[in-house]
């Protein structure tokens, strides 16, 4: 193979896929008919948050793919998890079929992982222990990123708004607030050190093989166990009182712009 021929190569390797542009154009739409009150509030606030979420998904992923390919990983670009596109990942349904599905059943924010990484490319635990937090950071990055506006009242005077009583509140303000929310469980959930999330893949390097050997078996469980915990009222409950905590850091109106853009996500249910 020529030089010319290897460049080519890596760009096709990282040039991003329509699908994710698809996903971006989705999300800007959504985003354009809240913020000029075009269309149904309720299915715009879900189009919007199910765009946005699997937008977020694909960083995550991609977020771990770039560090694995800078910690030693070579055969990331091959495999097309440069490319932010969906469905190049290698389980589809633990990615991004089960978290939407979380998202819509519960308001959960629970990504799962996807990238198959050859870790015998990669020397140095630390090297590992980045590869695996790279995703739930970026989750924080991205909550950050929606949360402030929201928390700073940059957003209030919008012309789309939805009427609560006698009031009339922002829209898009309510989608960003809900979308930061998910995104912000996102980074808790993921970073516990539960087998099969990217909290464990932090610290597995560090434990005994012996150890390792002996929570191998319950990896592929690990999300479906923090959802069924998460499912039971009194958890539920006690979680989300804590992520409101921390959505109070951003500004007096973030729960309540949080807890508005839920509702509105469950646009079938009203």
């Amino acid at each position: 193979m020529s030089f010319a021929d290897t460049r080519r190569s890596d760009r096709e390797e990282r040039r991003i896929s329509p699908v994710f542009w698809v996903l971006l154009a989705t999300m800007g739409t959504a985003g354009w008919a809240l913020w000029s009150g075009f269309g149904s509030t309720g299915f715009g606030v879900f189009l919007f948050v199910v765009a946005g979420w699997m937008v977020s998904l694909s960083l995550h992923e991609y977020a771990h793919a770039r560090t694995a390919l800078h910690g030693g990983d070579i055969t990331i670009g091959a495999k097309g998890y440069l490319t932010l596109n969906p469905f190049k990942y290698a389980n589809a349904l633990m990615s991004f079929v089960l978290p939407v599905v979380f998202v819509v059943l519960g308001g959960i924010g629970l990504p799962g992982g996807a990238v198959f990484i050859e870790r015998h490319r990669i020397q140095g635990r630390l090297k590992h222990s980045l590869i695996s937090a790279a995703g739930p950071l970026v989750n924080l990055v991205f909550a950050l990123a929606l949360l402030i506006p929201v928390g700073s009242g940059w957003l209030d005077q919008l012309p789309g708004t939805v009427e609560i009583g006698a009031e009339q509140v922002g829209a898009l303000p309510a989608a960003l607030g809900f979308l930061g929310l998910l995104q912000l469980t996102a980074a808790i959930l993921n970073l516990l050190p539960v087998p099969g999330l990217d909290g464990y893949g932090v610290i597995e390097p560090w434990l005994s093989p012996q150890a390792r050997r002996a929570v191998q078996p319950f990896a592929p469980y690990g999300m479906l166990a923090v959802f069924v915990v998460l499912w039971q009222s009194q958890v539920n409950h006690w979680f989300f009182a804590r992520i409101y905590d921390v959505l109070d850091l951003f500004g007096i109106n973030t729960v309540f712009y949080a807890q508005l853009g839920s509702y509105l996500f469950r646009f079938w249910s009203h």
